[in-house]
């Protein structure tokens, strides 16, 4: 670098010294950039080399950066660079620069095999099964302390969840729902009506809603609607660190996030489930009144094919189904990891996750419900 008297007051001289480099002056953001190219060319190299930074005024970061970088480069060149005479205050930045240099995440491991990555998909299988065992095992016993006590849930949090899943959801269930038994009652019309059994629109109709695609399709609508909501608020307050906040506070995540949820969605399914079938039988009548059929005849025909039975096995599956919808929603966003995608990616997660649970505990519905003759 140039003579010292040639530099301003405020600026950093890397000159050589008596026994290597001396460096002086104010190494900062500035300075350190000025003098960067030709620090580094005199840091390479092999061999032992002394740098002398006692004449240092100031350094901040980007100065230990410098600092930090010259020893990396005469250690790659096989060689070794000794700081001389390093102020306690510029050595107090410089092992925190260094610390946070070492602490920068390791290159990936190379290309695993076939058994390696069926290991640790297992392990992993393994651990996700074990968590939710866990999780299900305390959603129960809440569930059960609160039927014990009512006094442990906050029924003010469960009527505002119910109303925001609830009376929210109600127009476009509704909308879904008088489609849903529109579409139905023509579809099936196009094939009765090759056998002059038209009349049994409302059998079929009456049947499939009130056991089958009422509670489901409800079910499914408030999964997309309310348990990807429920995912992403607690998602939001884990990436927050609100969740463990509660916890280091002794307030239980399950009792105070989970359960007003949980019973929130088991009172609203049943509820938008007989909604959904009372839209579906309205629009299933609209079709049955322009085939110039009496409307008294088609709910007369519904009243001699539906059960007390088959409603109330469509009201249970509700039941079941709104414990599915929260759980899973909350599981998936206390399942949330670190990260501006996180909340995104537990909200797919809930509505997937949810969805395909939905449609296998319907099924194994069906089955019991045959094997009961119900």
């Amino acid at each position: 670098m140039a003579a010292a008297a040639s530099q301003p007051a405020a600026s950093a001289r890397l000159e050589p010294g008596p026994e290597g480099l001396r460096l002086s002056g104010h190494l900062d953001a500035a300075t350190a950039g000025e003098i960067w190219r030709d620090a580094m060319d005199r840091a390479r190299g092999a061999g032992p080399l002394v740098l002398d930074v006692s004449g240092l005024d100031s350094c901040d970061a980007a100065g230990a950066v410098l600092l930090v970088e010259m020893e990396r480069a005469r250690r790659q060149g096989g060689g070794r660079l000794e700081l001389r005479g390093l102020p306690s205050n510029v050595a107090e930045i410089l092992e925190m620069v260094a610390a946070g240099e070492s602490e920068a995440p390791a290159p990936e491991a190379g290309r695993r095999n076939f058994f390696e990555a069926l290991g640790s998909a297992s392990i992993d299988l393994l651990l996700g099964v074990r968590e939710t065992i866990a999780y299900v095992g305390a959603l129960t016993l809440g569930l059960l302390q609160v039927v014990r006590n009512p006094r442990l849930l906050r029924f003010k949090d469960v009527m505002l969840v119910a109303e925001r899943a609830g009376i929210g959801a109600v127009p476009i269930v509704a909308l879904i729902g008088f489609l849903l038994g529109l579409i139905l009652s023509f579809q099936s019309l196009i094939p009765m009506q090759r056998f002059g059994a038209e009349i049994f629109i409302a059998d079929l109709l009456g049947m499939s809603l009130l056991r089958e695609l009422g509670p489901l399709m409800a079910a499914i609508m408030l999964t997309a609607r309310s348990g990807s909501a429920f995912a992403a608020e607690i998602g939001t307050m884990k990436v927050n660190e609100e969740v463990d906040a509660l916890a280091t506070m002794g307030l239980e995540p399950m009792r105070f996030l989970i359960l007003p949820r949980v019973v929130a969605a088991i009172i609203v399914v049943p509820v938008l489930a007989m909604l959904m079938n009372a839209a579906g039988l309205a629009g299933g009548a609209v079709m049955f009144l322009t085939l110039d059929f009496p409307l008294n005849l088609y709910i007369s025909r519904i009243a001699e094919m539906v059960s007390v039975g088959d409603f109330l096995g469509g009201i249970f599956k509700g039941f079941v189904f709104g414990v599915i919808v929260a759980a899973v929603g909350c599981q998936r966003g206390l399942e949330t990891g670190k990260g501006a995608g996180a909340v995104g990616l537990s909200t797919t997660s809930a509505v997937v996750s949810g969805i395909t649970l939905i449609a296998v505990i319907d099924g194994i519905f069906a089955v019991v419900f045959y094997m009961l003759g119900i």
